[in-house]
């Protein structure tokens, strides 16, 4: 019984932190989608894509980590694409690109996949 409810805490917990994933994920896609509204240069702009580099950036660390229990080859993919996004980002900010469809297209992809 001790084991049981252990391993369900567990669950819970891995529950809990990807739901706060999902929900982070799904305020950047608010934001990027109005910054796509307003255009660049905008407040909207500005926010959107600080907010989801910042995002990115804790997730890349997270993926990094040795601990992190996702196989290799999907922790490599998800680094890629968040460099990606962090990239467009990047472009976005310096006036290099509108991308924002791209970034929130597969941000929402992402998101799906972890609900």
């Amino acid at each position: 019984m001790y084991q049981s409810s252990y391993s369900e805490t567990l669950d819970a917990g891995s529950d809990t932190a990807r739901q706060r994933e999902r929900d982070a994920i799904q305020r950047s896609i608010a934001l990027m989608e109005a910054a796509e509204t307003a255009g660049v240069p905008s407040r909207e702009a500005i926010d959107g894509v600080l907010f989801t580099r910042r995002l990115w950036g804790v997730l890349i660390d997270d993926l990094v980590d040795n601990s992190n229990d996702l196989p290799d080859a999907l922790r490599a993919d998800l680094i890629s694409i968040g460099l990606w996004i962090m990239r467009e980002c990047e472009f976005i900010r310096t006036e290099r690109s509108r991308n924002f469809r791209g970034i929130i297209d597969v941000s929402k992809i992402i998101a799906e996949g972890l609900g």
